[in-house]
């Protein structure tokens, strides 16, 4: 069966970019083109579609769908932290409008080699980029247990920290930690009961995070992005935990040429959860350039 991405409040965040036939729009998480398929059809052959991921196979996919509609788009494997050169060596100085969904695909965390999920064994990987160096396995075998505890508790907000990387150090003594299975079963062991969120979700969290940068990548990409945005443009983001969210909204708040168009964080609506359960936890801020 093919997995197919549902783009997180798809309907806001298009009414939110406020497109125009003509636009130039930077999608910085393309991913499988959720939110790019729409955008697409809305800038029209005169506009200009520019879409950057990590993600080499999300990026295919995205080209496929994203062909169908039109072939005024271009597609870069980089980080939206690059964002800055990425522009500059496509000689765009000025765009209409930034969107970044900072949540995991589908595709990422259905396919158990991708190593994202406890909820499927396989290699501990968790890379965006496959072609990185660093693997969540090369972390939780080779960090200190003081660095692994501060990794867990500052990136997954987990309580339990110290006793999780005690738990992690003893068991790495005896065999290399390789899959999403084994991490799973030791985080478990530390905790006396089970409750609603699986045990294992905030430290899979801390270690995806650290595996791909993404909170420095973050800070970096809303310094710059604000300075490719044409006067009375937007800027759109989509976090889903609140380290992501403290930082958006901080950075919006801080930048003497934004301003905040909603002050109030949009979440999404209860039929749009029921539908996507993923979407639960996902929020949105928006800031237009003065």
């Amino acid at each position: 069966m093919e997995i197919i991405h549902t783009p997180v409040m798809l309907n806001e965040s298009l009414e939110y970019l406020n497109i125009k036939p003509g636009d130039r729009i930077v999608d910085c998480t393309i991913g499988e083109g959720g939110h790019s398929v729409e955008i697409l059809k809305r800038i029209g052959e005169k506009g200009l579609l520019i879409g950057i991921d990590k993600d080499e196979d999300a990026l295919s996919r995205a080209r496929n769908r994203l062909s169908l509609i039109g072939s005024n788009f271009v597609l870069v494997h980089d980080t939206f932290a690059n964002l800055s050169n990425i522009l500059e060596n496509l000689f765009v100085k000025r765009v209409s409008g930034i969107i970044a969904d900072l949540g995991i695909s589908s595709l990422q965390l259905y396919k158990a080699e991708r190593g994202f999920s406890f909820m499927k064994d396989g290699p501990l990987d968790m890379r965006m980029d496959r072609k990185a160096d660093i693997t969540a396995s090369t972390l939780v075998n080779s960090l200190a247990e003081s660095e692994l505890a501060d990794v867990i508790y500052y990136y997954g907000e987990e309580h339990l920290a110290r006793r999780i990387a005690k738990a992690i150090v003893v068991y790495r003594k005896k065999k290399r930690i390789e899959t999403t299975s084994e991490l799973a079963h030791i985080v478990e062991s530390v905790y006396k009961r089970r409750g609603r969120i699986n045990p294992a979700t905030k430290t899979f969290q801390a270690l995806r995070i650290a595996v791909n940068n993404e909170l420095k990548d973050l800070e970096k990409f809303l310094k710059e992005a604000p300075l490719f945005l044409n006067k009375g443009s937007r800027i759109v983001v989509i976090s889903y935990h609140s380290l992501e969210d403290r930082i958006v909204k901080r950075a919006f708040i801080n930048n003497s040429v934004l301003k905040r168009v909603n002050k109030k964080v949009i979440i999404p609506g209860r039929d749009e959860v029921k539908a996507n359960p993923r979407a639960r936890s996902a929020k949105m801020r928006v800031a237009e350039k003065l």
